[in-house]
């Protein structure tokens, strides 16, 4: 028998041509199907094979129609915007597709399944839950395939931590199958990293489950997590189904796959509230989370909007250990509007903070020499951070941060030099300029 050229052996490493995209055939699980019937699932069948199918619709949470200004914050940087084709598929609630998945391992990388993949979509103005469930790896197949019709379906993904770790595990997979290409995405919008801007300094974590209990209101939505299943258990019981044992663990880490999906549509609600610009949005926010949100809002170059939310964080009252790091960013946002002087009077409030005071003497000085043109204040507050700096030396045991010290002492000599050297004969600071220059001299011997 002749040996098969080299092109014909190329050809067969090709991923075959999809069929056409047709709709599961849904049918019963059979008597032997403990899993299926279990779980209250369809075995759902298509051309790579079998795999379950469960389906559920819940009134909670509510539709939350997305606006425009979460919409922009959430598909941008500061220096990126969103194509015209982007925008319209985001504007659309109905291309929208929350996922979460399953695996075998919480480490991701090509030994790492998804063996359970959660879908959700507005439906009715609540939530269709549709989950895929494939009973052993032979199964995987039919299970990606379903998932490529969804997001053909609903190209904008929703997810919490997915950029990172669902959907390239998902591409991983896709890949290593070389008969399924990646879906292409519209738009990807992941949650965690809006949602720990906005409640970290407050919560600490922001695990979904945190979030649920202190920011979403589970009970009222109508759901709870008591018995819910630990997330770092989850690969075990699916392993342990595989070798021959018990399905009933597996309905609980459904339910857990349900109750994530849940809460991700209702956390974007609550991120649309915090985000929208309409005047009502921030009421009854607690002052951490406004100043999350001006802190979010500034990275995405949103100045108007985080100054209000700054200073309404302040007047609601910060705790006092943010209150000067919330001056200090007013401060930064009035700079950047040209509003020097308003700058420096917020800058007086924490000229007193052990942490924040240093920048405020140093931002002061330049503020007084630049723009006020008074040498003698600038003088005043370099001498008066040189002050703190010594004291804090003496104070400190550690070295590292005693030579840390020193060299921002030497920095704040330097500008006290030159300041003096730029004093006219007859200003006040005058006569400091020799005791300065003797200071700088005795520092550098220190090095």
């Amino acid at each position: 028998m002749p040996a098969p050229d080299k092109f014909s052996l190329l050809t067969a490493l090709k991923s075959s041509r999809l069929m056409p995209a047709r709709p599961a055939a849904i049918r019963t699980p059979g008597d032997d199907d403990a899993l299926g019937r279990l779980l209250g699932a369809g075995v759902a069948t298509n051309h790579f094979g079998e795999h379950l199918a469960i389906r559920n619709w819940f009134s909670t949470p509510e539709f939350a129609e997305p606006s425009p200004a979460t919409l922009e914050l959430l598909s941008r940087t500061r220096d990126e915007l969103v194509s015209r084709k982007t925008r319209a598929a985001l504007e659309d609630p109905e291309k929208w597709l929350f996922l979460d998945t399953e695996t075998t391992g919480l480490a991701g990388g090509t030994g790492t399944y998804a063996f359970l993949i959660g879908l959700a979509s507005w439906d009715a103005g609540g939530l269709q839950v549709e989950q895929f469930f494939m009973r052993d790896f032979a199964e995987e197949h039919s299970l990606l395939q379903e998932l490529t019709q969804r997001i053909a379906e609903r190209p904008v993904l929703v997810t919490f931590n997915g950029k990172s770790f669902d959907w390239p595990l998902l591409e991983s997979r896709f890949t290593m199958t070389r008969s399924i290409a990646v879906p292409k995405l519209a738009a990807h919008l992941d949650l965690l990293h809006p949602a720990r801007a906005l409640w970290k300094l407050r919560l600490g974590s922001v695990r979904l489950v945190e979030l649920e209990r202190h920011i979403l209101d589970a009970p009222r939505l109508g759901w709870h997590r008591e018995n819910d299943v630990s997330s770092a258990l989850i690969p075990q019981f699916y392993f342990d189904y595989l070798r021959g044992g018990p399905a009933e663990p597996l309905a609980g880490v459904v339910r857990h796959n349900q109750m994530d999906l849940r809460g991700l549509a209702a956390l974007f609600g609550k991120i649309n509230e915090m985000l929208s610009e309409s005047s009502g949005a921030v009421n009854g926010v607690e002052s951490l989370d406004l100043f999350g949100l001006s802190r979010f809002l500034q990275r995405r170059g949103e100045d108007d909007r985080a100054h209000s939310a700054c200073s309404q964080a302040l007047a609601i009252g910060l705790p006092a250990e943010f209150r000067p790091k919330a001056h200090r960013e007013l401060a930064q946002m009035a700079k950047r509007r040209g509003e020097h002087a308003q700058a420096a009077e917020i800058l007086l409030e924490i000229i007193a903070d052990p942490h924040d005071g240093l920048h405020a003497c140093e931002q002061l000085a330049i503020y007084y020499e630049r723009h006020a043109k008074d040498l003698v204040k600038a003088v005043q507050f370099s001498e008066l951070a040189i002050a703190t700096l010594r004291r804090q030396r003496a104070n400190s045991r550690d070295l590292l941060i005693a030579a840390r010290l020193a060299r921002l002492e030497q920095k704040f000599l330097l500008r006290l030099a030159r300041l003096e050297k730029k004093s006219l004969p007859s200003s006040p600071a005058r006569p400091q300029r020799a005791r300065a220059a003797a200071a700088l001299k005795a520092n550098s011997a220190l090095w």
